[in-house]
């Protein structure tokens, strides 16, 4: 581990706590583009209020506090703090060193440019140096080939694939789980 190495901040962005009085907003404006919905989860698109996604940050906070199996992180760039995603670990099994990790970037102009990239790098870090986490599991359904990429580029292994488990604009889709274990990552680091 290299302790000198900034824990939170990347060339371009930063993880950062949650801002009550702006993020709120700009969130909302995300919920109300469906294709960014649909990359996240499976669950049914719905737009959201700004003081539903308030309510959801306090809920978030909530569950940081209360169960420990949740570190939340929004993600903003360094050089004027505005907010462009998300990333968290959840459902985090402490005694096992087991997660699941998820990141998103609202804007579609802010995706493609190498900041996910970035904080992937700043969360892997995160999971397996402060919170020394075991493995990491994330799950990305098929439609969405960028984050597939991504992780792959991360290290992440192809571990399950739920074949037509999502149903999407009239077609079926697999879910691939993709992991990565803390060795995993700490090889990938050396070979870069």
């Amino acid at each position: 581990m290299k302790i000198q190495l900034p824990l939170y901040d990347g060339e371009n962005i930063c993880l950062a706590p949650i801002d009550y009085e702006q993020d709120p907003e700009i969130e909302s404006k995300w919920t109300h583009d469906a294709n960014y919905l649909r990359l996240l989860e499976p669950a049914p698109a719905r737009p959201l209020s700004k003081e539903q996604v308030k309510k959801k940050y306090e809920e978030i906070e909530k569950e940081q506090d209360d169960s420990r199996s949740l570190i939340y992180f929004t993600i903003r760039m360094r050089a004027d703090d505005r907010l462009i995603g998300f990333t968290k670990i959840y459902w985090i099994e402490w005694s096992n060193g087991t997660a699941m990790l998820q990141m998103g970037i609202g804007d579609p102009y802010d995706r493609n440019k190498g900041w996910g990239t970035e904080a992937l790098q700043l969360m892997l870090r995160y999971s397996f140096d402060e919170c020394n986490l075991y493995r990491l599991t994330v799950l990305i359904p098929e439609y969405n080939q960028t984050a597939y990429h991504l992780f792959q580029k991360m290290g992440f292994i192809e571990e399950v694939r739920r074949k037509e488990a999502l149903f999407r604009d009239g077609r079926r889709w697999d879910s691939i789980h993709l992991g990565i274990l803390n060795d995993e990552w700490r090889i990938n680091q050396t070979t870069k």
